[in-house]
């Protein structure tokens, strides 16, 4: 069991490197540059993403999404479910609503989108009420 709960430990920081790893010298919003695969901490950064529905033309947004790397620990304890954990993520502390006209919709289709703009980010507990939380099992 112990072997077993390491080499899940170093997977994790494996993947962590991976998924977390950006390159050095990126901005952050409203702070100079920082070598984002050392930062600790959540920030607010620009993000550009492709905004879709069904009917209408896609449209490239660049908006301000929450960005960074939070303290988070597992440890193994004797009892069920073996693992002990504190987890937090970096998400949404305060947000305000945009909403845009998508190009060329059918006729049909409302073409108006509406997203979130970070405006402060915090770490914080993932809710799925707001936030995309993904598990492994």
């Amino acid at each position: 069991m112990e072997a077993a709960l390491l080499t899940y430990a170093k997977w994790r920081r494996r993947m962590c490197k991976t998924l977390l790893g950006p390159p050095d010298g990126l901005h952050l919003r409203g702070a100079s540059a920082v070598n984002l695969r050392r930062f600790i901490g959540c920030a607010v950064r620009e993000f550009t993403f492709l905004a879709k529905k069904p009917g209408c033309r896609g449209m490239h947004i660049t908006t301000d999404a929450c960005w960074g790397r939070c303290e988070t620990w597992e440890k193994p304890v004797v009892e069920p479910p073996y693992i002990e954990s504190h987890q937090r993520v970096c998400t949404y502390n305060e947000t305000r609503l945009v909403t845009v006209k998508l190009p060329h919709c059918q006729s049909s289709v409302d073409p108006t989108y509406t997203y979130p703009v970070a405006l402060r980010c915090d770490c914080g507990v993932c809710l799925t009420s707001t936030t995309e939380c993904l598990t492994f099992v």
